[in-house]
């Protein structure tokens, strides 16, 4: 039962968050202009702070059923992890920051932050994942890093075809081909459960000993989790029609 709770959270996070670490990524090719980009933005303001409560919620599984596993996989990896938990500041510090003080200075410099941010949490995910995957790192994971940027930056285009609306919603739909950003949303989102469950099936996924104490609590409040998740996607399910408060 601990496996299947650590790869729901795990899983969860990769496609949730995928979508909007692929929007920031593709910032600078969807919003050509200051309002385009604020409105790019607003397809993920509703969401990208619900989709990081599964990475942490992931981390706190990881800690709390599979204590030799988080060891593991930091030994060796000090370097992406940093580089991730950066990334994701950076990124969330530009999401925040931008719209904080007018100028377009200002702007400009926050947008640079979400998309460095995107970018680095794409390539430290893609990173980590090949040194479990394939057992390499250093400067050789690069090029699966960049093959696992490529496919969050398909999924974020997509995801932005399916919030967004005319020239915007047509820049997204570049790779969907028209009206076809649903089928790309699936098939981006099916890649990404597959890169997690391929993930899972090579780590050695030994539970802790707190396992029947903390596995009840989690199951009892996973429902909680997906029903919150289901109102924030019921309730912001129309397309972007503006910017919103980021």
């Amino acid at each position: 039962m601990e496996i299947f709770v650590l790869a729901f959270f795990a899983i969860g996070y990769l496609v949730l968050a995928g979508a909007d670490i692929g929007v920031g990524m593709a910032l600078p090719y969807l919003g050509r202009t200051a309002g385009e980009r604020r409105e790019v933005i607003a397809a993920i303001a509703p969401f990208f702070l619900g989709n990081e409560v599964w990475l942490v919620a992931t981390a706190g599984v990881l800690a709390g059923l599979f204590p030799a596993l988080e060891g593991e996989l930091l030994h060796g990896n000090h370097s992406v992890v940093v580089t991730l938990l950066l990334a994701w500041v950076v990124r969330d510090m530009g999401l925040w920051l931008r719209g904080r003080l007018p100028g377009a200075r200002w702007r400009a410099c926050w947008d640079g932050a979400i998309v460095a941010g995107s970018w680095g949490l794409a390539l430290s995910w893609g990173a980590l994942l090949a040194h479990v995957l394939l057992g390499i790192e250093g400067p050789v994971a690069l090029l699966p890093a960049l093959v696992l940027a490529v496919v969050f930056g398909t999924h974020g285009l997509a995801f932005a075809a399916l919030r967004l609306r005319g020239t915007l919603r047509a820049r997204a739909a570049v790779l969907a081909g028209g009206a076809g950003e649903g089928r790309t949303y699936a098939l981006t989102s099916a890649v990404l459960v597959a890169v997690g469950v391929l993930a899972g099936l090579r780590l050695p996924l030994e539970p802790g000993t707190s396992g029947p104490l903390l596995v009840p609590v989690v199951l009892t409040l996973i429902p909680f989790l997906v029903a919150a998740q289901a109102w924030v996607w019921w309730t912001f399910r129309h397309r972007v029609s503006g910017p919103s408060y980021l």
